[in-house]
C-alpha cells in the first residue's frame, strides 16, 4: 500500500480533517487525522493492518506473541494487527494517568510484545506503554503504526513500522502562525 493509498482510505473516510487542532501531545496543527473514522469500516481496518503486517520483517512476525495497544486509539488497529497476526490482542489503560493492563489482560514473564498505535507524533504515549509492558513483564520487539508524525528527534529502543509517515507541521502554543490563531481551536482526541 503506497502513501497515497493509505492516505485515500483516509479521505474517503472522512479522517483527514482540516482547521485548528489541538493534538494530545498538547502541540497544534491544521490538519488532523481522526483514526476512529478510518477505522469504522471492518475492511478497511483490516486492509490496514494487513499492510502494516506486509512492511514487517518476517522474522519480527514470527517473534511476537502478543499485541498490546493503549486505549482508546489503538484498540481497533491493535484488534486487527492481532487479527492478521494470529496473535491474542489486549489493551492498556490509563485509569489513574498509568498505562496499565486491566480487565483480567496479562503478559507472561518475557512474552514477546508488539506495541500497536495509531498515531504516534511525540513518542511518549508510546514511550510510557512501552513501560508498562515490561511492568507487566513483556518485551516490547517492535511498535507500529497507522500513522508517523514523529519529528528526526524521537528515537525508540526497538523497531518502528508506521504504514505511512505524515509531516504535517504542529506548534506550540506560544509559536502559532497567525492564520491559524485565527482559527477556533478543536480538541479532537480521545484526552481531555
Amino acid at each position: 500500500m503506497t502513501e497515497e493509498d493509505v492516505l485515500s482510505e483516509f479521505r474517503a473516510s472522512g479522517a483527514l480533517l482540516e482547521g485548528h487542532f489541538k493534538l494530545s501531545s498538547g502541540r497544534h496543527s491544521a490538519h488532523y487525522l481522526q483514526c476512529a473514522r478510518v477505522l469504522m469500516d471492518p475492511m478497511r481496518a483490516g486492509r490496514l493492518a494487513s499492510a502494516i503486517v506486509a512492511a514487517m520483517p518476517r522474522e519480527l512476525r514470527g517473534e511476537i506473541e502478543k499485541v498490546v495497544s493503549p486505549a482508546m486509539g489503538g484498540i481497533i488497529i491493535g484488534h486487527e494487527m492481532g487479527r492478521t497476526l494470529g496473535k491474542e490482542a489486549v489493551f492498556l489503560e490509563r485509569p489513574g494517568g498509568t498505562f496499565e493492563l486491566r480487565r483480567g489482560f496479562d503478559l507472561k514473564q518475557g512474552e514477546k510484545v508488539l506495541l500497536v498505535e495509531d498515531v504516534v507524533t511525540t513518542g511518549l504515549s508510546s514511550k510510557e506503554a512501552m513501560a508498562a509492558v515490561a511492568e507487566a513483564g513483556g518485551e516490547v520487539v517492535g511498535l507500529a503504526a497507522l500513522v508517523d508524525r514523529t519529528s528526526d528527534e524521537v528515537q525508540f529502543d526497538v523497531p518502528f513500522y508506521p504504514l505511512v509517515q505524515i509531516t504535517f507541521p504542529t506548534y506550540a502554543e506560544d509559536e502559532l502562525p497567525a492564520e491559524l490563531a485565527a482559527i477556533p481551536v478543536t480538541k479532537p482526541g480521545s484526552r481531555k
